[in-house]
């Protein structure tokens, strides 16, 4: 168990330092916007970001038209929503995943209701963090989202699992026509590996692991790494039984 919630976590539980390690570049900085209708709770995470020194924060705003308007202005590589923002988050997360594909879309919310969870995953966001985390650590799971993983904070994973683990019938590989190589990296994902993690062990390139994930999630009708973790798991206990 505490293998897999590792995996969904996408890394979260890695309480990385950077004190010490060279500051990015202007060029190099994550280009981040952030949507939130409370501006004082909105700037002091613009500042947080921004004296990080690994983001650039291109433009803030408070509702849905001004999320979808600044998406489409400036593409960043992420935007961080409130679920309870004017006009919705998961709303929002919906249509600048059509319009702005590209973006990493990450829920920042004081909502712990899994519907919501549920609801931000199918509007393609890739990450689902509570406004209670540490500034240090918001800037670690942002990272690790920016470059390819997901995250969904702790105690909501957990309830995942735990309602995952009612199912009655939990599927198996067999059912989704998976190859040896994809069995291979869904079994390491469901014991919590990421995929460098992955692509160490198994002796291929991170980016072929990424191109496997790809396939995989595709084969298993999910759309992003959480839900492919998910199943995992559920398929490992099946197996094990």
């Amino acid at each position: 168990m505490a293998g897999w919630i590792h995996s969904v976590q996408g890394a979260m539980l890695r309480n990385q330092t950077y004190i010490g390690e060279r500051k990015s570049s202007m060029s190099d900085r994550i280009r981040i916007v952030v949507v939130d209708d409370h501006p004082l709770f909105r700037e002091g995470v613009v500042t947080t970001l921004a004296e990080s020194g690994y983001f650039d924060v291109v433009a803030q705003a408070g509702s849905k038209e001004e999320a979808i308007i600044q998406a489409e202005k400036h593409i960043p590589d992420l935007m961080l929503l409130d679920v309870s923002m004017p006009g919705g988050g998961i709303e929002t997360a919906s249509e600048i995943a059509v319009r702005v594909p590209v973006i990493k879309i990450i829920m920042l919310t004081v909502s712990e209701q899994e519907h919501d969870v549920q609801a931000a995953l199918k509007a393609q966001a890739r990450g689902y963090i509570l406004k209670g985390v540490a500034s240090e650590e918001l800037i670690s799971i942002l990272r690790d989202i920016h470059n390819g993983d997901s995250y969904i904070s702790p105690n909501l994973a957990v309830n995942i699992l735990m309602r995952s683990s009612e199912q009655p019938k939990p599927d198996s590989p067999d059912d989704f026509d998976l190859n040896e190589r994809e069995r291979q990296i869904l079994e390491k994902l469901a014991i919590g590996m990421s995929n460098k993690e992955i692509a160490d062990d198994i002796f291929l390139s991170e980016k072929t692991v990424k191109h496997y994930m790809t396939n995989i999630m595709h084969k298993l009708h999910v759309s992003n790494r959480v839900q492919a973790a998910i199943k995992a798991y559920e398929m490992s206990k099946s197996n094990s039984r």
